[in-house]
């Protein structure tokens, strides 16, 4: 049959638990304790207070010239971006006969901008008597000279609306 369990019986029971709880959780602190003592000692090995003083102080200038180079090299990138968009990134050709009976496209219109669609269009006309050139500016992807055809078709060449 069964018997009942004493308030006595579970609190020594609840003890028992705890104690090897206790115990389990003393044994990982000190596996820890002892890992930490060995790189301690390992960093202290063969070093006095002066000696650890020279070592952060070092490692102080480190830090010091890192950032020195950091923000040396954020200011060239800065550079670098604004050269960047300054620089012509976009282009449209366009060969075309300027006059019937020329043949092989000699004539071109040539489109060049930059990161914010201003820059200029290129008409080069070749003829028998000469070459004839033309430059249009550009500004925002409008301008306010009247472009020819082949002009209007190599701006929207660089503006991307016409892929080849």
């Amino acid at each position: 049959m069964f018997t009942t369990i004493s308030n006595q019986t579970i609190i020594s029971i609840a003890c028992i638990l705890v104690s090897f709880v206790s115990l389990a959780m003393a044994f990982i602190a000190l596996l820890n304790y002892r890992k930490l003592y060995k790189e301690y000692d390992y960093f202290m090995r063969g070093r006095d207070a002066e000696s650890l003083e020279d070592l952060i102080l070092e490692e102080k200038d480190a830090i010091f010239a890192l950032q020195s180079e950091d923000e040396n090299n954020k200011e060239y990138m800065r550079a670098m971006n604004r050269n960047v968009r300054a620089s012509f990134q976009k282009m449209g050709v366009v060969h075309y006969d300027a006059f019937e009976g020329m043949g092989g496209k000699m004539s071109f219109a040539l489109a060049l901008l930059d990161y914010t669609n201003s820059g200029f269009v290129i008409n080069c006309m070749h003829a028998r008597e000469g070459c004839f050139m033309y430059v249009k500016e550009i500004d925002a992807g409008t301008t306010e000279v009247p472009l020819g055809n082949e002009e209007k078709e190599a701006l929207e060449r660089a503006l991307g609306y016409i892929k080849d």
